[in-house]
Protein backbone atom coordinates (compact mmCIF):
# COMPACT_ATOMS: atom_id res chain seq x y z
CA UNK A 1 0.00 0.00 0.00
CA UNK A 2 1.14 3.64 -0.92
CA UNK A 3 1.26 5.42 2.78
CA UNK A 4 1.97 9.14 2.15
CA UNK A 5 2.80 10.70 5.42
CA UNK A 6 3.97 14.46 4.76
CA UNK A 7 3.67 17.17 2.50
CA UNK A 8 5.83 20.42 3.51
CA UNK A 9 7.00 23.38 1.12
CA UNK A 10 8.57 26.62 1.01
CA UNK A 11 8.57 29.68 -1.48
CA UNK A 12 5.90 27.59 -3.72
CA UNK A 13 4.02 30.02 -5.02
CA UNK A 14 2.25 32.19 -1.90
CA UNK A 15 3.97 30.22 0.68
CA UNK A 16 6.77 32.55 2.64
CA UNK A 17 10.73 31.20 3.29
CA UNK A 18 9.07 29.37 5.99
CA UNK A 19 8.09 25.03 5.58
CA UNK A 20 4.12 24.61 5.48
CA UNK A 21 3.69 21.03 6.76
CA UNK A 22 1.05 18.76 6.65
CA UNK A 23 0.52 15.64 8.05
CA UNK A 24 -1.28 12.95 6.03
CA UNK A 25 -1.59 11.11 9.01
CA UNK A 26 -3.14 12.78 11.81
CA UNK A 27 -6.58 12.28 10.93
CA UNK A 28 -9.11 10.43 8.46
CA UNK A 29 -11.27 13.15 7.63
CA UNK A 30 -9.93 17.07 7.34
CA UNK A 31 -11.71 19.80 6.04
CA UNK A 32 -9.23 22.81 4.75
CA UNK A 33 -10.60 26.10 4.41
CA UNK A 34 -9.43 29.79 3.46
CA UNK A 35 -10.80 32.68 1.24
CA UNK A 36 -9.43 33.08 -2.41
CA UNK A 37 -6.16 33.19 -2.95
CA UNK A 38 -5.35 32.15 1.12
CA UNK A 39 -3.36 28.65 -0.33
CA UNK A 40 -5.31 26.28 0.52
CA UNK A 41 -5.47 24.64 -3.00
CA UNK A 42 -1.16 24.80 -3.34
CA UNK A 43 -1.37 21.46 -1.52
CA UNK A 44 -2.82 19.91 -5.23
CA UNK A 45 0.10 21.69 -6.98
CA UNK A 46 2.61 20.47 -4.43
CA UNK A 47 1.69 17.09 -4.54
CA UNK A 48 1.82 16.78 -8.42
CA UNK A 49 4.83 19.13 -8.91
CA UNK A 50 6.88 17.12 -6.64
CA UNK A 51 5.93 13.92 -8.07
CA UNK A 52 5.29 14.69 -11.60
CA UNK A 53 7.43 18.22 -12.23
CA UNK A 54 4.30 19.99 -12.68
CA UNK A 55 1.51 21.69 -11.07
CA UNK A 56 -2.03 20.55 -10.57
CA UNK A 57 -3.84 23.44 -11.70
CA UNK A 58 -2.82 25.39 -15.12
CA UNK A 59 0.19 27.46 -14.09
CA UNK A 60 3.20 27.93 -15.63
CA UNK A 61 6.54 26.01 -13.80
CA UNK A 62 8.95 29.48 -13.10
CA UNK A 63 5.30 31.06 -11.52
CA UNK A 64 5.68 28.27 -8.89
CA UNK A 65 8.89 30.25 -7.25
CA UNK A 66 7.31 32.95 -4.69
CA UNK A 67 7.20 36.17 -6.47
CA UNK A 68 8.58 38.09 -3.22
CA UNK A 69 11.27 35.75 -2.42
CA UNK A 70 11.73 34.09 -6.29
CA UNK A 71 14.05 31.58 -4.98
CA UNK A 72 14.53 28.44 -2.89
CA UNK A 73 11.12 27.15 -3.97
CA UNK A 74 11.50 23.51 -2.61
CA UNK A 75 8.90 20.52 -1.85
CA UNK A 76 9.37 17.39 -0.16
CA UNK A 77 6.89 14.42 0.52
CA UNK A 78 7.27 11.57 2.82
CA UNK A 79 5.82 8.34 1.64
CA UNK A 80 6.07 4.46 2.65
CA UNK A 81 5.34 1.82 -0.34
CA UNK A 82 5.68 -1.85 0.73
CA UNK A 83 7.69 -1.41 3.86
CA UNK A 84 10.01 0.94 2.17
CA UNK A 85 10.18 4.53 3.41
CA UNK A 86 10.83 7.44 0.62
CA UNK A 87 11.17 10.89 0.72
CA UNK A 88 10.95 12.92 -2.31
CA UNK A 89 12.50 16.43 -2.72
CA UNK A 90 12.57 18.97 -5.93
CA UNK A 91 12.89 22.53 -6.03
CA UNK A 92 13.77 25.33 -8.58
CA UNK A 93 16.47 28.38 -8.44
CA UNK A 94 17.84 25.96 -7.55
CA UNK A 95 16.53 22.96 -9.52
CA UNK A 96 16.84 20.18 -7.35
CA UNK A 97 15.65 16.29 -7.54
CA UNK A 98 16.25 14.25 -5.38
CA UNK A 99 15.37 10.41 -3.86
CA UNK A 100 16.11 8.98 -0.51
CA UNK A 101 15.36 5.55 0.16
CA UNK A 102 15.64 4.56 3.59
CA UNK A 103 17.09 7.48 4.44
CA UNK A 104 19.71 7.18 1.87
CA UNK A 105 20.20 9.25 -1.38
CA UNK A 106 19.33 7.20 -4.22
CA UNK A 107 21.95 6.76 -7.20
CA UNK A 108 21.03 8.76 -9.89
CA UNK A 109 21.15 7.16 -13.08
CA UNK A 110 21.05 9.70 -16.67
CA UNK A 111 19.40 13.21 -15.73
CA UNK A 112 16.43 13.68 -14.45
CA UNK A 113 14.10 12.16 -17.20
CA UNK A 114 15.35 8.80 -15.81
CA UNK A 115 15.33 9.08 -12.47
CA UNK A 116 11.50 10.45 -13.00
CA UNK A 117 10.76 7.22 -15.19
CA UNK A 118 11.74 5.38 -12.10
CA UNK A 119 10.42 7.18 -9.43
CA UNK A 120 6.87 6.47 -11.68
CA UNK A 121 7.18 3.67 -12.99
CA UNK A 122 9.50 1.98 -10.31
CA UNK A 123 8.34 3.24 -7.09
CA UNK A 124 5.07 4.98 -7.45
CA UNK A 125 3.80 2.90 -10.05
CA UNK A 126 1.74 5.34 -10.77
CA UNK A 127 0.91 8.18 -13.73
CA UNK A 128 0.14 12.10 -13.68
CA UNK A 129 -3.25 11.00 -15.02
CA UNK A 130 -3.98 7.80 -13.00
CA UNK A 131 -2.74 9.58 -9.94
CA UNK A 132 -5.50 12.30 -10.14
CA UNK A 133 -8.29 10.07 -10.97
CA UNK A 134 -7.57 8.19 -7.78
CA UNK A 135 -5.60 10.38 -5.52
CA UNK A 136 -7.28 13.98 -6.68
CA UNK A 137 -10.34 15.32 -7.55
CA UNK A 138 -9.88 18.92 -8.30
CA UNK A 139 -12.19 21.02 -9.87
CA UNK A 140 -10.57 23.57 -11.85
CA UNK A 141 -8.37 21.23 -13.93
CA UNK A 142 -9.53 17.99 -13.05
CA UNK A 143 -10.83 15.85 -16.13
CA UNK A 144 -13.47 13.08 -14.99
CA UNK A 145 -12.81 9.47 -15.97
CA UNK A 146 -15.82 9.64 -18.53
CA UNK A 147 -14.70 13.09 -20.00
CA UNK A 148 -11.46 11.46 -20.72
CA UNK A 149 -10.87 10.07 -24.32
CA UNK A 150 -10.87 6.00 -24.59
CA UNK A 151 -6.93 5.85 -24.59
CA UNK A 152 -6.64 7.69 -21.48
CA UNK A 153 -9.66 5.76 -19.77
CA UNK A 154 -7.84 2.76 -20.87
CA UNK A 155 -4.66 3.93 -18.84
CA UNK A 156 -6.25 4.76 -15.90
CA UNK A 157 -8.43 1.32 -15.67
CA UNK A 158 -5.11 -0.55 -16.67
CA UNK A 159 -3.21 1.11 -13.51
CA UNK A 160 -6.12 0.12 -11.24
CA UNK A 161 -5.86 -3.40 -12.71
CA UNK A 162 -1.93 -3.33 -12.33
CA UNK A 163 -2.18 -4.57 -16.14
CA UNK A 164 0.07 -1.58 -17.59
CA UNK A 165 2.70 -4.09 -17.97
CA UNK A 166 1.07 -6.16 -20.80
CA UNK A 167 1.50 -2.55 -21.90
CA UNK A 168 5.41 -2.16 -21.52
CA UNK A 169 5.09 -5.88 -22.44
CA UNK A 170 3.93 -4.82 -25.58
CA UNK A 171 6.00 -2.05 -25.92
CA UNK A 172 8.91 -3.97 -25.50
CA UNK A 173 7.44 -7.11 -28.00
CA UNK A 174 6.96 -3.93 -30.73
CA UNK A 175 10.31 -2.60 -30.23
CA UNK A 176 11.73 -5.99 -30.31
CA UNK A 177 9.70 -6.14 -33.82
CA UNK A 178 11.18 -3.23 -35.10
CA UNK A 179 14.36 -4.64 -34.23
CA UNK A 180 14.05 -8.23 -35.81
CA UNK A 181 12.50 -6.29 -38.51
CA UNK A 182 15.50 -3.68 -38.80
CA UNK A 183 18.13 -6.84 -38.47
CA UNK A 184 16.06 -8.64 -41.11
CA UNK A 185 16.56 -5.71 -43.48
CA UNK A 186 20.34 -5.68 -42.48
CA UNK A 187 20.92 -9.04 -42.71
CA UNK A 188 19.08 -9.49 -46.36
CA UNK A 189 21.15 -6.74 -47.77
CA UNK A 190 24.39 -8.76 -46.10
CA UNK A 191 22.76 -11.90 -47.53
CA UNK A 192 22.39 -10.02 -51.16
CA UNK A 193 26.11 -8.63 -50.46
CA UNK A 194 27.61 -11.42 -49.69
CA UNK A 195 25.83 -13.30 -52.70
CA UNK A 196 27.15 -10.91 -54.83
CA UNK A 197 30.81 -10.38 -53.59
CA UNK A 198 30.67 -14.67 -53.85
CA UNK A 199 29.70 -14.40 -57.46
CA UNK A 200 32.60 -11.78 -58.14
CA UNK A 201 34.94 -13.89 -56.16
CA UNK A 202 34.49 -17.06 -58.34
CA UNK A 203 34.62 -15.22 -61.18
CA UNK A 204 37.46 -13.29 -59.87
CA UNK A 205 39.69 -16.50 -59.13
CA UNK A 206 38.18 -17.85 -62.68
CA UNK A 207 39.30 -14.94 -64.20
CA UNK A 208 42.93 -15.02 -62.89
CA UNK A 209 42.90 -18.81 -64.18
CA UNK A 210 41.77 -17.91 -67.65
CA UNK A 211 44.10 -14.61 -67.48
CA UNK A 212 46.85 -16.43 -66.03
CA UNK A 213 47.21 -19.44 -68.60
CA UNK A 214 47.01 -16.68 -71.23
CA UNK A 215 49.83 -14.85 -69.86
CA UNK A 216 51.97 -17.68 -69.53
CA UNK A 217 51.19 -18.52 -73.11
CA UNK A 218 52.40 -15.22 -74.55
CA UNK A 219 55.30 -15.44 -71.97
CA UNK A 220 56.07 -18.80 -73.43
CA UNK A 221 55.80 -17.25 -77.18
CA UNK A 222 57.86 -14.07 -75.90
CA UNK A 223 60.51 -16.72 -74.82
CA UNK A 224 61.12 -18.57 -77.97
CA UNK A 225 61.37 -15.47 -79.90
CA UNK A 226 63.92 -14.53 -77.54
CA UNK A 227 65.98 -17.36 -77.57
CA UNK A 228 65.63 -17.45 -81.33
CA UNK A 229 66.91 -13.68 -81.36
CA UNK A 230 69.68 -14.91 -79.60
CA UNK A 231 70.73 -18.01 -81.58
CA UNK A 232 70.94 -15.79 -84.16
CA UNK A 233 73.45 -13.38 -82.26
CA UNK A 234 75.61 -16.36 -81.19
CA UNK A 235 75.64 -17.54 -84.95
CA UNK A 236 76.90 -13.86 -85.45
CA UNK A 237 79.59 -13.66 -82.97
CA UNK A 238 80.83 -17.20 -84.53
CA UNK A 239 81.52 -15.32 -87.84
CA UNK A 240 82.96 -12.07 -86.06
CA UNK A 241 85.27 -14.67 -83.90
CA UNK A 242 86.99 -15.59 -87.51
CA UNK A 243 87.32 -12.41 -88.69
CA UNK A 244 88.72 -11.07 -85.61
CA UNK A 245 91.07 -14.44 -85.85
CA UNK A 246 92.17 -14.12 -89.61
CA UNK A 247 93.13 -9.96 -89.16
CA UNK A 248 94.83 -10.91 -85.91
CA UNK A 249 97.50 -13.05 -88.05
CA UNK A 250 97.74 -10.24 -90.12
CA UNK A 251 98.26 -7.86 -87.30
CA UNK A 252 101.23 -10.04 -86.48
CA UNK A 253 102.73 -10.04 -89.72
CA UNK A 254 102.51 -6.16 -89.86
CA UNK A 255 103.47 -6.07 -85.98
CA UNK A 256 106.91 -4.12 -85.66
CA UNK A 257 105.84 -1.45 -88.75
CA UNK A 258 105.88 1.45 -86.84
CA UNK A 259 109.08 0.80 -84.57
CA UNK A 260 110.66 0.51 -88.16
CA UNK A 261 109.27 3.49 -89.25
CA UNK A 262 110.49 5.56 -86.47
CA UNK A 263 113.87 3.53 -86.70
CA UNK A 264 114.22 4.80 -90.58
CA UNK A 265 112.63 8.67 -89.75
CA UNK A 266 115.84 8.72 -87.50
CA UNK A 267 118.54 7.74 -89.91
CA UNK A 268 116.38 9.84 -92.51
CA UNK A 269 117.29 13.21 -90.50
CA UNK A 270 120.34 12.00 -89.96
CA UNK A 271 121.44 11.49 -93.80
CA UNK A 272 119.67 14.96 -94.78
CA UNK A 273 121.76 16.43 -91.69
CA UNK A 274 124.60 15.16 -93.59
CA UNK A 275 123.27 16.18 -97.09
CA UNK A 276 123.02 19.67 -95.37
CA UNK A 277 126.56 19.77 -94.74
CA UNK A 278 127.86 18.83 -98.06
CA UNK A 279 125.88 21.11 -99.38
CA UNK A 280 126.91 23.23 -97.57
CA UNK A 281 130.68 22.86 -98.13
CA UNK A 282 130.22 21.99 -101.99
CA UNK A 283 129.05 25.60 -102.33
CA UNK A 284 131.87 26.90 -99.58
CA UNK A 285 134.23 25.36 -102.27
CA UNK A 286 132.27 26.01 -104.98
CA UNK A 287 131.53 29.70 -104.47
CA UNK A 288 134.88 31.12 -102.71
CA UNK A 289 138.40 30.69 -104.19
CA UNK A 290 139.38 33.18 -101.10
CA UNK A 291 138.48 32.10 -97.00
CA UNK A 292 135.94 34.72 -96.51
CA UNK A 293 137.07 34.29 -92.88
CA UNK A 294 140.66 34.95 -93.28
CA UNK A 295 141.19 36.04 -96.29
CA UNK A 296 144.03 33.81 -97.59
CA UNK A 297 143.79 31.98 -100.85
CA UNK A 298 142.20 28.88 -101.04
CA UNK A 299 144.75 25.96 -102.78
CA UNK A 300 142.66 25.39 -106.15
CA UNK A 301 144.00 21.87 -106.42
CA UNK A 302 142.25 21.55 -102.48
CA UNK A 303 139.71 23.35 -103.77
CA UNK A 304 138.88 21.03 -106.84
CA UNK A 305 139.65 18.35 -104.56
CA UNK A 306 137.13 18.78 -101.86
CA UNK A 307 134.69 19.58 -104.22
CA UNK A 308 135.01 16.44 -106.07
CA UNK A 309 135.10 14.02 -102.63
CA UNK A 310 132.04 16.49 -101.82
CA UNK A 311 130.34 15.32 -105.06
CA UNK A 312 131.04 11.48 -104.79
CA UNK A 313 129.27 11.80 -101.04
CA UNK A 314 126.51 13.75 -102.37
CA UNK A 315 126.34 11.09 -105.05
CA UNK A 316 126.04 8.26 -102.10
CA UNK A 317 123.88 10.20 -100.17
CA UNK A 318 121.30 10.59 -102.50
CA UNK A 319 121.76 7.31 -103.44
CA UNK A 320 121.37 6.00 -99.74
CA UNK A 321 118.64 8.91 -98.83
CA UNK A 322 116.54 7.17 -102.23
CA UNK A 323 116.80 3.91 -101.02
CA UNK A 324 115.67 4.87 -97.32
CA UNK A 325 112.92 6.74 -98.74
CA UNK A 326 111.78 3.54 -100.41
CA UNK A 327 111.98 1.76 -97.04
CA UNK A 328 110.42 4.61 -95.03
CA UNK A 329 106.97 4.29 -97.77
CA UNK A 330 106.94 0.47 -97.59
CA UNK A 331 107.15 0.69 -93.60
CA UNK A 332 104.17 3.43 -94.01
CA UNK A 333 101.82 1.50 -95.76
CA UNK A 334 102.81 -1.89 -93.48
CA UNK A 335 101.62 0.42 -90.44
CA UNK A 336 98.65 2.36 -92.33
CA UNK A 337 97.24 -1.82 -92.97
CA UNK A 338 98.23 -2.66 -89.06
CA UNK A 339 96.31 0.43 -88.14
CA UNK A 340 93.11 -0.06 -90.67
CA UNK A 341 92.96 -4.33 -89.78
CA UNK A 342 93.64 -2.82 -85.94
CA UNK A 343 90.56 -0.06 -86.22
CA UNK A 344 88.74 -3.31 -88.01
CA UNK A 345 89.39 -5.90 -85.56
CA UNK A 346 88.09 -3.06 -82.52
CA UNK A 347 84.87 -2.48 -84.42
CA UNK A 348 84.64 -5.59 -85.02
CA UNK A 349 85.26 -6.40 -80.81
CA UNK A 350 82.69 -3.57 -79.94
CA UNK A 351 80.18 -5.35 -82.38
CA UNK A 352 80.98 -8.26 -80.53
CA UNK A 353 81.06 -6.83 -77.02
CA UNK A 354 77.35 -5.04 -77.84
CA UNK A 355 76.38 -8.63 -79.11
CA UNK A 356 77.44 -10.64 -76.04
CA UNK A 357 75.74 -7.54 -74.03
CA UNK A 358 72.19 -7.91 -76.19
CA UNK A 359 72.87 -12.26 -75.39
CA UNK A 360 73.17 -11.29 -71.91
CA UNK A 361 70.06 -8.98 -71.57
CA UNK A 362 68.38 -11.75 -73.17
CA UNK A 363 69.52 -14.52 -71.21
CA UNK A 364 68.09 -11.93 -67.84
CA UNK A 365 64.66 -11.91 -70.22
CA UNK A 366 64.37 -15.28 -70.79
CA UNK A 367 65.12 -15.80 -66.91
CA UNK A 368 62.42 -12.83 -66.02
CA UNK A 369 60.01 -14.67 -67.96
CA UNK A 370 60.07 -18.01 -66.83
CA UNK A 371 60.44 -16.69 -63.28
CA UNK A 372 56.80 -14.50 -63.94
CA UNK A 373 55.90 -17.64 -65.56
CA UNK A 374 56.53 -19.41 -62.48
CA UNK A 375 54.81 -16.95 -60.24
CA UNK A 376 51.56 -16.74 -62.76
CA UNK A 377 51.64 -20.60 -62.29
CA UNK A 378 51.94 -20.63 -58.54
CA UNK A 379 49.30 -17.83 -58.23
CA UNK A 380 46.49 -20.06 -60.76
CA UNK A 381 47.59 -23.60 -58.44
CA UNK A 382 47.93 -22.16 -55.39
CA UNK A 383 44.71 -19.61 -55.35
CA UNK A 384 44.39 -20.32 -51.61
CA UNK A 385 43.80 -17.35 -50.20
CA UNK A 386 40.88 -15.90 -52.43
CA UNK A 387 39.41 -19.53 -52.23
CA UNK A 388 39.62 -19.50 -48.71
CA UNK A 389 38.07 -16.11 -48.90
CA UNK A 390 35.06 -17.68 -51.33
CA UNK A 391 34.55 -19.94 -48.83
CA UNK A 392 34.14 -17.57 -46.00
CA UNK A 393 31.86 -16.04 -48.48
CA UNK A 394 29.88 -18.94 -48.56
CA UNK A 395 30.54 -20.13 -45.10
CA UNK A 396 28.91 -16.37 -44.00
CA UNK A 397 26.39 -16.82 -46.28
CA UNK A 398 25.00 -19.79 -45.14
CA UNK A 399 25.67 -18.28 -41.75
CA UNK A 400 23.04 -15.07 -42.64
CA UNK A 401 20.36 -17.54 -44.20
CA UNK A 402 20.23 -19.51 -40.94
CA UNK A 403 20.01 -16.34 -38.63
CA UNK A 404 17.41 -14.84 -41.11
CA UNK A 405 15.23 -18.46 -40.87
CA UNK A 406 15.86 -17.83 -37.18
CA UNK A 407 14.76 -14.45 -37.31
CA UNK A 408 11.99 -15.14 -38.87
CA UNK A 409 10.77 -17.52 -36.92
CA UNK A 410 11.68 -15.00 -34.45
CA UNK A 411 9.29 -12.49 -35.54
CA UNK A 412 5.87 -15.12 -35.97
CA UNK A 413 6.73 -15.32 -32.26
CA UNK A 414 6.76 -11.76 -31.30
CA UNK A 415 3.91 -10.98 -33.53
CA UNK A 416 1.99 -13.68 -31.87
CA UNK A 417 2.75 -12.77 -28.59
CA UNK A 418 2.18 -8.68 -29.98
CA UNK A 419 -1.21 -9.73 -31.11
CA UNK A 420 -2.33 -11.67 -27.39
CA UNK A 421 -0.85 -8.09 -25.78
CA UNK A 422 -2.88 -5.52 -27.96
CA UNK A 423 -5.79 -4.07 -26.20
CA UNK A 424 -8.36 -7.01 -28.26
CA UNK A 425 -6.17 -9.59 -26.30
CA UNK A 426 -5.03 -10.55 -22.62
CA UNK A 427 -5.69 -7.25 -20.95
CA UNK A 428 -9.28 -6.97 -22.95
CA UNK A 429 -9.75 -10.42 -20.82
CA UNK A 430 -9.04 -9.30 -17.77
CA UNK A 431 -10.96 -6.18 -18.18
CA UNK A 432 -13.69 -8.24 -18.95
CA UNK A 433 -13.45 -9.80 -15.61
CA UNK A 434 -13.43 -6.47 -13.22
CA UNK A 435 -16.32 -5.01 -15.65
CA UNK A 436 -19.15 -6.21 -13.98
CA UNK A 437 -17.26 -5.37 -10.16
CA UNK A 438 -16.64 -1.89 -11.35
CA UNK A 439 -20.39 -1.87 -12.66
CA UNK A 440 -21.23 -3.09 -9.38
CA UNK A 441 -19.62 -0.62 -6.91
CA UNK A 442 -19.93 2.68 -9.08
CA UNK A 443 -24.44 1.54 -8.91
CA UNK A 444 -23.50 0.92 -5.25
CA UNK A 445 -21.90 4.50 -4.37
CA UNK A 446 -24.78 5.67 -6.91
CA UNK A 447 -27.55 4.49 -4.80
CA UNK A 448 -25.62 5.80 -1.96
CA UNK A 449 -26.13 9.60 -2.82
CA UNK A 450 -30.08 8.58 -3.72
CA UNK A 451 -28.85 8.57 -7.36
CA UNK A 452 -31.03 5.68 -8.93
CA UNK A 453 -29.99 4.95 -12.02
CA UNK A 454 -27.96 1.85 -13.68
CA UNK A 455 -24.59 3.03 -14.68
CA UNK A 456 -22.80 0.63 -17.02
CA UNK A 457 -19.09 0.60 -18.26
CA UNK A 458 -18.22 -2.03 -21.12
CA UNK A 459 -14.82 -3.01 -22.26
CA UNK A 460 -14.37 -0.21 -24.25
CA UNK A 461 -15.58 2.21 -21.22
CA UNK A 462 -18.54 3.23 -23.14
CA UNK A 463 -21.18 4.30 -20.73
CA UNK A 464 -25.18 2.78 -20.91
CA UNK A 465 -27.23 4.59 -18.71
CA UNK A 466 -30.76 3.49 -17.95
CA UNK A 467 -33.01 5.61 -15.29
CA UNK A 468 -36.45 4.99 -14.10
CA UNK A 469 -37.21 8.30 -16.66
CA UNK A 470 -35.24 7.63 -19.29
CA UNK A 471 -34.17 4.23 -20.72
CA UNK A 472 -31.00 5.05 -22.39
CA UNK A 473 -29.48 8.37 -21.16
CA UNK A 474 -25.70 9.19 -21.51
CA UNK A 475 -23.12 11.10 -19.35
CA UNK A 476 -23.44 14.27 -20.94
CA UNK A 477 -27.30 14.22 -21.08
CA UNK A 478 -26.81 14.81 -17.01
CA UNK A 479 -27.08 18.03 -14.99
CA UNK A 480 -23.41 18.94 -13.03
CA UNK A 481 -24.65 17.45 -9.91
CA UNK A 482 -25.50 14.31 -11.56
CA UNK A 483 -22.29 14.24 -13.43
CA UNK A 484 -20.50 14.97 -10.06
CA UNK A 485 -22.45 12.24 -8.20
CA UNK A 486 -20.94 9.72 -11.07
CA UNK A 487 -17.74 11.01 -10.61
CA UNK A 488 -17.27 10.40 -7.15
CA UNK A 489 -19.17 6.52 -7.69
CA UNK A 490 -16.15 6.10 -10.25
CA UNK A 491 -13.29 8.19 -7.78
CA UNK A 492 -15.03 5.37 -5.09
CA UNK A 493 -14.60 2.39 -7.16
CA UNK A 494 -11.68 2.95 -8.37
CA UNK A 495 -10.11 3.24 -4.85
CA UNK A 496 -12.23 0.05 -4.13
CA UNK A 497 -10.41 -1.68 -6.99
CA UNK A 498 -7.08 -0.87 -6.20
CA UNK A 499 -7.63 -2.04 -2.91
CA UNK A 500 -8.74 -5.37 -4.10
CA UNK A 501 -5.62 -5.55 -6.86
CA UNK A 502 -3.45 -3.90 -4.57
CA UNK A 503 -2.70 -2.09 -7.52
CA UNK A 504 -2.82 1.84 -6.81
CA UNK A 505 -3.92 1.19 -3.41
CA UNK A 506 -3.23 4.61 -1.43
CA UNK A 507 -4.61 6.30 2.36
CA UNK A 508 -4.98 9.63 0.02
CA UNK A 509 -7.87 11.02 -1.39
CA UNK A 510 -8.01 15.08 -2.11
CA UNK A 511 -10.95 16.47 -3.64
CA UNK A 512 -11.28 20.54 -4.08
CA UNK A 513 -14.50 22.33 -3.85
CA UNK A 514 -16.29 19.46 -4.41
CA UNK A 515 -19.41 20.90 -2.27
CA UNK A 516 -18.96 24.21 -4.17
CA UNK A 517 -19.69 23.20 -7.49
CA UNK A 518 -22.43 20.69 -8.61
CA UNK A 519 -23.33 18.70 -4.78
CA UNK A 520 -26.70 20.14 -3.40
CA UNK A 521 -26.95 20.52 0.04
CA UNK A 522 -28.52 16.39 0.30
CA UNK A 523 -26.30 15.15 -2.05
CA UNK A 524 -23.38 16.30 0.43
CA UNK A 525 -24.80 15.06 3.29
CA UNK A 526 -24.43 11.34 0.88
CA UNK A 527 -21.43 11.90 0.34
CA UNK A 528 -20.03 12.91 4.32
CA UNK A 529 -21.75 10.11 4.83
CA UNK A 530 -19.68 7.70 2.45
CA UNK A 531 -16.50 9.23 3.36
CA UNK A 532 -16.88 8.90 7.04
CA UNK A 533 -18.55 5.26 6.75
CA UNK A 534 -17.76 3.87 3.60
CA UNK A 535 -14.34 4.56 2.22
CA UNK A 536 -12.03 2.85 4.69
CA UNK A 537 -8.15 3.22 6.10
CA UNK A 538 -8.42 6.68 3.88
CA UNK A 539 -6.80 10.34 5.31
CA UNK A 540 -9.55 12.70 3.22
CA UNK A 541 -8.59 16.24 2.44
CA UNK A 542 -11.74 18.08 1.55
CA UNK A 543 -10.75 21.78 0.55
CA UNK A 544 -14.04 23.93 0.89
CA UNK A 545 -15.37 27.23 1.14
CA UNK A 546 -18.34 26.03 3.19
CA UNK A 547 -17.58 26.78 7.08
CA UNK A 548 -20.64 25.20 8.18
CA UNK A 549 -19.01 21.72 7.69
CA UNK A 550 -16.42 22.25 10.68
CA UNK A 551 -18.06 20.16 13.08
CA UNK A 552 -18.68 16.91 10.45
CA UNK A 553 -14.65 16.64 10.18
CA UNK A 554 -11.91 15.30 12.31
CA UNK A 555 -9.82 18.24 11.68
CA UNK A 556 -9.81 21.49 9.81
CA UNK A 557 -6.92 23.37 8.30
CA UNK A 558 -7.61 27.34 7.31
CA UNK A 559 -5.15 28.79 5.31
CA UNK A 560 -4.65 32.66 5.58
CA UNK A 561 -2.67 35.57 4.14
CA UNK A 562 -0.22 37.30 6.63
CA UNK A 563 2.07 39.74 4.75
CA UNK A 564 1.52 38.40 1.51
CA UNK A 565 2.34 35.03 2.58
CA UNK A 566 -0.06 32.03 2.78
CA UNK A 567 0.19 30.67 6.82
CA UNK A 568 -1.73 27.17 7.79
CA UNK A 569 -3.59 27.39 11.07
CA UNK A 570 -5.19 24.13 12.52
CA UNK A 571 -8.28 23.99 14.41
Amino acid sequence: MLVFQKLRYKNFLSSGDSFTEIDFLANNTNLIIGSNGSGKSTILDALTFVFFNKPFRKINKPQLVNSVTEKNCLVEIEFNNNNRQYLVRRGIKPNVFDIEVDGKLLEKRGDDRDNQVTLEENILKVNYKSFTQIVILGSSTFVPFMQLSAAHRREVIEDLLDIRVFSSMSSIVKDRVRTVRDQLKILELKKSSLKEKGQMQAKFIDDITKSGEANINKKNESVKRHLLDQQQLQEANIDVLGKIDHLNAELEELKGAGDKLRELGGLKGKIQQKITTLSKNHKFFNDNKTCPTCTQDIDENLRQTKLTELGVDAKKLKGGYQELEAAIEKEENRESNFNDISAEVLELNKKLASSNSDISNINKTITNLHSEISTIRESIDNQAESKENLNSIIKNLKSSVDEISNLKVEMEKHQFVNELLKDGGVKTSIIKKYIPLINKHVNKYLQMMEFYINFNLDEEFNETVVSPIHERFSYASFSEGEKMRIDLSLLFTWREVARVRNSINTNLLIMDEVFDSSLDGFGTEEFLKIIRYVVKDANIFIISHKTELYERFDSVLKFEKERGFSKLNKK
